[in-house]
């Protein structure tokens, strides 16, 4: 928690630093507002940024749920399952070359304006990595805790949960913290592809009227959802971990 608190810290000076250079290199108000302009407006719009706020949070919730568990469900069935391995394992990483970004517009279409085709596209987004990093865990499980589970004679149920599951929870872990990062980028993508609610809707149409304070309010929110979702999941990891070892 306190390297998440660091890096939000030296994120801000730098993009401080960064955004003072540019204001007094003239650039107009209405491509860079001053950053008391973006606290007025996150002020005078408090109401509707908290609206949108909570749809987009209800996106990124929806989507992890999605996720992470088709993610955990067939990163297990491929580790225990040798068929499966070579049936879904070309398809899962072939499916990498396509860009997803590139199916967002024939998800709106298929899925509707509506909150699944968001909800779809970041689950998308955050389930590869996750699936492979938590397969790769499962099976690199230490050979000695493999003999150990041998000798003991151990049923396979209680050998996945006290083996193979405990020794695949740092990859598990690496696997979740990029999908909390990733999973609001795959939502305001989807917003910006058709929606009519969200944090990404807000920004589209507020740059459309060149109201960029307003944009760069929302930019800030979800810049900061995403650093509480990410020490979430590291208070989480040192919590899980601990109790693992």
């Amino acid at each position: 928690m306190r390297n998440n608190l660091f890096s939000f810290i030296y994120l801000l000076v730098v993009l401080g630093c960064g955004w003072q250079v540019a204001r007094h290199a003239g650039v107009p108000a209405f491509l860079l507002p001053a950053p008391l302009a973006v606290l007025q407006a996150a002020q005078q719009q408090a109401g509707l940024l908290w609206h949108h706020f909570l749809f987009t949070l209800a996106e990124i919730a929806l989507a992890l749920l999605l996720g992470v568990g088709s993610g955990i469900v067939l990163a297990i069935a491929m580790s225990a399952s040798q068929l499966l391995r070579r049936l879904l394992f070309p398809l899962i990483t072939a499916s990498q070359a396509i860009p997803v970004f590139a199916l967002a517009p024939l998800l709106v279409l298929w899925l509707g304006f509506g909150i699944a085709s968001k909800v779809v596209i970041a689950a998308l987004i955050i389930f590869f990595p996750l699936c492979l990093s938590l397969f790769e865990g499962l099976c690199r499980t230490p050979p000695g805790w493999l003999e150990l589970a041998q000798t003991i004679n151990t049923s396979r149920f209680r050998h996945f949960y006290h083996v193979s599951w405990p020794a695949a929870l740092p990859q598990f872990f690496s696997g979740l913290q990029m999908a909390v990062i990733l999973a609001p980028i795959g939502v305001v993508i989807g917003e910006w592809v058709g929606a009519s609610e969200g944090l990404g809707y807000l920004m589209m149409h507020a740059n459309a009227r060149l109201e960029t304070a307003l944009s760069f309010a929302a930019l800030a929110i979800l810049l900061l959802l995403a650093l509480l979702l990410s020490g979430a999941v590291s208070l989480l990891r040192r919590q899980f971990l601990w109790t693992s070892v």
